[in-house]
């Protein structure tokens, strides 16, 4: 099981110097994965949780694959309908080629009514506008003149049963964004139940959990998944294997936009993890 980290590409506190020393925290401390989300359009329904600067995620990931040399470079989550996908295609294919093919490509149906608005696009429309999208990706990379590009993970984001149905119809992994861990053990068996009912492959199931270490367990059944003591998270992450997660995602983003000024416990905690789980910078190299 690979982990990963979702870094915040927002906020006050985060400038390029924050995000170089965040990609080369991630990296140096052995981590698999560098993932980084999406908004166009400050809103105000955006800057409530997400202010700016919000960094695009493409330009981001492109600068920090030249800032790093091993860690996969990902997106959780690209909102889907927000650009055309021949838009999508190429910048990820220019991406992954520049980054030595190291890209990881989440893709969500978005949340923030007041940004589609300001981009011009359906709110309502929006399952239908993503399912186009992973459809339209699909094309275009099957359609493209360069033999020798490389099959893009694309990750389908989303914690419905149509997010579900989704990922196992269009993409090659599952992507729930920081659940309970008794909803993550039910999820997972969906996953498997649809997918053979369909006659489909299963879909890699790479979840996005909270991380948030505190000196005490946390009791109660809205505890997320990645949240409490040592011993829980490690208990969590334990859990993941058994389910058959491929890929977990630790996010040590909690909603206060002031925590990107001091990011300093997010990465403790990412250091605490790094050592219970025994990773080294080395231990994973990047995909052919």
């Amino acid at each position: 099981m690979k982990i990963g980290v979702n870094v915040p590409n927002f906020g006050p506190g985060t400038d390029p110097a924050a995000l170089l020393t965040w990609a080369r925290t991630v990296e140096d401390l052995g981590f698999d994965l560098l993932m980084v989300s999406d908004h166009i359009a400050i809103t105000p329904d955006v800057a409530e949780h997400y202010p700016a600067p919000f960094h695009e995620p493409f330009t981001t990931l492109a600068w920090l694959a030249a800032q790093t040399d091993r860690v996969r470079l990902g997106t959780s989550v690209l909102v889907a309908p927000y650009r055309h996908p021949l838009l999508t295609a190429r910048m990820a294919t220019n991406l992954d080629a520049l980054s030595g093919h190291r890209l990881v490509l989440g893709l969500g149906i978005g949340w923030a009514r007041q940004e589609f608005a300001a981009l011009g696009v359906p709110f309502e429309q929006r399952a239908r506008l993503t399912d186009d999208h992973l459809r339209g990706l699909r094309a275009a990379w099957a359609d493209t003149a360069d033999h020798g590009t490389r099959r893009i993970p694309l990750w389908v984001g989303g914690n419905s049963f149509a997010g579900l149905r989704r990922a196992v119809h269009l993409g090659d992994a599952w992507h729930p964004l920081r659940p309970t861990t008794p909803w993550l053990c039910v999820a997972a068996a969906q996953l498997r139940a649809y997918a053979e009912e369909q006659t489909l492959p299963v879909p890699a199931f790479a979840p996005r959990i909270a991380l948030r270490l505190t000196p005490a367990p946390i009791a109660g059944p809205r505890r997320l998944a990645g949240e409490g003591s040592i011993e829980q998270v490690s208990a969590d992450l334990a859990r993941l294997r058994l389910l058959g997660a491929d890929t977990v995602v630790l996010d040590p983003y909690h909603g206060d936009p002031e925590e990107t000024r001091d990011p300093g416990p997010a990465r403790e905690a990412l250091a605490t993890v790094a050592d219970l789980l025994r990773l080294t910078p080395n231990r994973t190299e990047p995909p052919a």
